[in-house]
């Protein structure tokens, strides 16, 4: 089965979620089911670069993974769009774990595959209020206990802060499955800024008030607040 692949760059490191500074390469997916107002990666599902999709079998996107990065990875972060749409995923997670390749994954949690088991880092990332979608917790209820009971590597939440109503939501979702490890990351809602110097000032300064809520609450005691790291040192730049 050939999958729509808008991107595959790296070596480089993960700015978001439970994997963090981790080297990895990056392959994007093409397509998603929602339409996020604050979407950093709007190219991907509003037809932008419809003709920049390439429909690649697993072991041409493996072979393109390895021209471009010599043999300098051992994992591979897959990415959207949301990645679960695609039933075919499957036959290239398999085909990353028989070469030793470790996987991470991120999708909303809105879809449900089931080659979600195999992968070894997958992050589950509801959307909050300000992104104008709305969570359906019957599937995403489903979805964790799924993973708890058949996933082989380790699953996380995060959720994307912009402000107040997002942190209330991102209390109702920790309290709803305390168990699972919950990561905070500060908005960027400034995806069009290319003054570098700028955009880190906004960045930090959003980071700050963040933390400083969280620091604050009662709910939120056990959770990691994280900035998106690959804008601190990249900006708005993609393929980085």
């Amino acid at each position: 089965m050939k999958l729509p692949i808008l991107e595959i760059f790296g070596p480089t490191i993960q700015g978001e979620g439970m994997v963090i500074g981790q080297k990895t390469m990056f392959v994007r997916t093409a397509g998603c089911d929602y339409a996020c107002s604050w979407c950093d990666s709007k190219f991907t599902w509003d037809g932008s670069e419809k003709e920049k999709i390439n429909l690649m079998e697993p072991e041409k996107i493996w072979q393109e993974l390895n021209q471009q990065a010599g043999g300098r990875f051992a994992h591979v972060t897959i990415s959207g769009g949301n990645p679960a749409l695609l039933s075919g995923l499957g036959a290239f997670v398999d085909l990353l774990q028989a070469n030793q390749i470790k996987i991470a994954l991120e999708t909303q949690g809105s879809k449900w595959q089931p080659w979600f088991v195999n992968i070894d880092e997958l992050t589950l990332s509801p959307k909050p209020p300000s992104s104008k979608m709305k969570t359906n917790f019957a599937i995403l209820d489903n979805m964790i206990a799924s993973l708890k009971e058949k996933q082989k590597g380790s699953c996380s939440l995060k959720i994307v802060i912009f402000d107040l109503t997002d942190l209330e939501y991102a209390k109702r979702v920790h309290l709803r499955y305390p168990d699972v490890p919950l990561f905070l990351q500060v908005g960027n809602d400034q995806t069009e800024n290319v003054d570098d110097d700028k955009l880190l000032h906004y960045l930090l300064n959003r980071y700050d008030w963040l933390v400083q809520k969280v620091m604050e609450s009662k709910a939120l005691k056990n959770v990691r607040v994280l900035p998106q790291l690959h804008t601190y040192l990249w900006g708005n730049k993609r393929g980085v």
